[in-house]
């Protein structure tokens, strides 16, 4: 296996850099009024716009949503689970050494929405946040420059995620914006694994595709029978699971034929 860096070294900076410039925030120097005035700014949107978005930061959610690529394009499905690994290690040692309460625990509770259950501790980094922005970024990172103008909108998905974390009240702004950056990361991470691993372990007959296709049918199970954080997200989640059962069976049928063939 021969890792490769095929970005340009300014990207790596970006986060560190992202960080930095977030550091009045998770320091709490304006955190409080500007969480305050979020939270407050979402609440005309109804809560399940913003539970659904927070499914996007979910590891059985993404599966069951990107379950469609293993049609489509296995190797960008392929990019972002090269990146899981690095998100969850990012958001796991970040909620293990940093002290930081939730907005639960220092902000009177009736001038804030609060969806699901009532959080007090282990705050940095946002979990949700940094696994839908190193899905989003691994994703965006293996298309071609051509591509990427088109699909921006993955993007976009992945900081509706970030904001859903404030507006459910789980989350300070400088949770989130630390979860972009180490999302990013772990995305730019990911790709360089992605490009030690060969293609064609990434095609319908390959290791890495069935592997996906085992983890997706075990999404299928979970989405199922477990509420993803929110109960509110019960009736998505069974949409997201019919759409990732029809993908699988359509992979299933076409990982057949190319035994046969």
């Amino acid at each position: 296996m021969s890792l490769r860096n095929p970005f340009p070294w300014w990207l790596w900076l970006l986060p560190l850099v992202g960080i930095g410039c977030a550091a009045p925030l998770w320091l709490h120097v304006w955190e409080p009024a500007m969480f305050v005035w979020l939270n407050t700014a979402f609440m005309p949107i109804t809560a399940q716009v913003w539970t659904g978005f927070s499914l996007l930061g979910n590891g059985w959610g993404v599966l069951g949503v990107t379950a469609p690529l293993l049609l489509v394009s296995p190797r960008l499905m392929g990019a972002w689970v090269c990146a899981a690994p690095f998100a969850a290690m990012f958001a796991r040692i970040g909620k293990e050494y940093i002290v930081s309460p939730r907005p639960a625990a220092v902000v009177d509770n009736q001038h804030m929405r609060i969806v699901g259950d009532v959080m007090h501790t282990v705050s940095m980094p946002s979990g949700h946040t940094t696994t839908a922005f190193a899905v989003a970024c691994a994703i965006y990172l293996a298309l071609s420059g051509e591509q990427r103008k088109r699909h921006v909108w993955v993007l976009v998905l992945a900081l509706g995620t970030g904001l859903s974390r404030i507006a459910v009240g789980a989350h300070w702004p400088g949770d989130v914006a630390v979860g972009m950056c180490l999302g990013l990361l772990a995305g730019l991470l990911g790709n360089v694994l992605l490009g030690a691993i060969e293609p064609r372990h990434f095609e319908t007959s390959g290791w890495g595709s069935r592997l996906i296709a085992m983890a997706v049918a075990t999404a299928i199970y979970v989405l199922l029978t477990e509420p993803m954080d929110f109960a509110e997200n019960l009736p998505l989640q069974r949409v997201v699971a019919a759409v990732a059962a029809v993908s699988l069976l359509a992979f299933a049928i076409r990982s057949a034929r190319s035994l046969k063939a």
